[in-house]
């Protein structure tokens, strides 16, 4: 699905570099990779915040957005993410919102609550803005944010989203959380792919 969700992207022609980490895969996802326009890094550093923070690291443009190649984004949600970049530093995702959770999405009432319960736990102890979503992948971040957190960032693994939600919100930075749209996934997660992991 790799190869899908980078063409995706390319196909809205707003995106001016699509970079994609390759995380120790077994599969054919570099050659996948390279069949598109992104630019292919590997990280051997094993951990999905691993994956997330080399991928921040090598970007060069003003805004970043991070995305799951898993297909439970939508492309086209970038759009409404780039719609508060000019009043906000940082723009979360959350999929919590019932109307946005399509058929088949891995987010069933118990895992749905409890992100909602963790993301206003983030947002009461760090007095942070509403937030009801602590792991939803897709953000936009502005460069300089990023760049006044990474050395900050300490986790590789999942917990990384609340780890950066964390630091932005200690540094001020302006943030807001508008719902995306969250579609069922292609492939297995190892983290919420039963109900005792989630």
């Amino acid at each position: 699905n790799i190869k899908n969700i980078i063409n995706n992207f390319e196909k809205l022609n707003i995106v001016d570099e699509i970079i994609a980490v390759d995380n120790n895969s077994n599969d054919n996802t570099k050659q996948e990779i390279e069949k598109t326009s992104a630019k292919y890094f590997l990280e051997k550093k094993q951990g999905y915040g691993a994956a997330l923070f080399k991928g921040l690291s090598m970007a060069t443009s003003d805004l970043l957005v991070m995305c799951e190649p898993d297909g439970t984004f939508r492309a086209t949600d970038i759009f409404k993410l780039l719609s508060y970049q000019d009043d906000y530093d940082c723009v979360f995702g959350t999929r919590t919102n019932k109307k946005l959770i399509e058929k088949g999405a891995k987010m069933y009432p118990m895992l749905r609550i409890g992100n909602i319960l963790v993301g206003h736990l983030l947002e009461y102890l760090f007095r942070g803005p509403t937030l009801t979503d602590a792991g939803c992948t897709y953000k936009l971040i502005s460069r300089n944010s990023f760049n006044e957190v990474k050395n900050n960032i300490k986790v590789i693994g999942s917990e990384f989203q609340p780890e950066l939600m964390i630091n932005l919100i200690l540094k001020k930075r302006k943030i807001i959380e508008i719902p995306v749209s969250y579609t069922k996934r292609v492939g297995d997660s190892k983290i919420t792919n039963s109900f005792y992991n989630s």
